[in-house]
C-alpha cells in the first residue's frame, strides 16, 4: 500500500502531486493538491478523487456513479480509466505552482 492510500486511511488530509498531462488545465503536471478522505459513496460527478482503478493510482476526475459499480473515472481529456470503489481521497484544494 502506498504511503497516500496509508494516510488517507488513516484520517489524514495530505499534500499530493503528481507527474502528467491528463488533468490539464485543472491541474499541471506535479501541481501540488490537498486531499482529504472520503468514502466512494459520498463523490459526486466532476468530483477531483485519489482513487486506484485496475491497479493504478490516479489523481482524476468521478465521470458517473453506480450504486453497485462505484464511481467511472477518467482525466480531462476524455480518457476513461474505469469503474471502482477504491477511493481515498478527494481534491479540497489545489494549491498554486512555485
Amino acid at each position: 500500500m502506498n504511503w497516500k492510500i496509508q494516510k488517507l486511511n488513516n484520517g489524514e488530509t495530505i499534500i499530493s502531486k503528481e507527474p502528467g498531462n491528463s488533468m490539464l488545465p485543472i491541474l499541471k503536471s506535479k501541481q501540488s493538491v490537498k486531499l482529504k478522505p472520503i468514502n466512494w459513496e459520498d463523490c459526486k460527478v466532476d468530483d477531483i478523487v485519489y482513487c486506484k482503478v485496475r491497479g493504478n493510482c490516479f489523481t482524476h476526475l468521478v465521470k458517473g456513479k453506480n450504486n453497485k459499480r462505484g464511481l467511472l473515472i477518467g482525466n480531462n481529456h476524455g480518457r476513461i480509466n474505469g469503474w471502482t470503489k477504491n477511493v481515498y481521497g478527494i481534491v479540497v484544494e489545489i494549491l498554486p505552482m512555485p
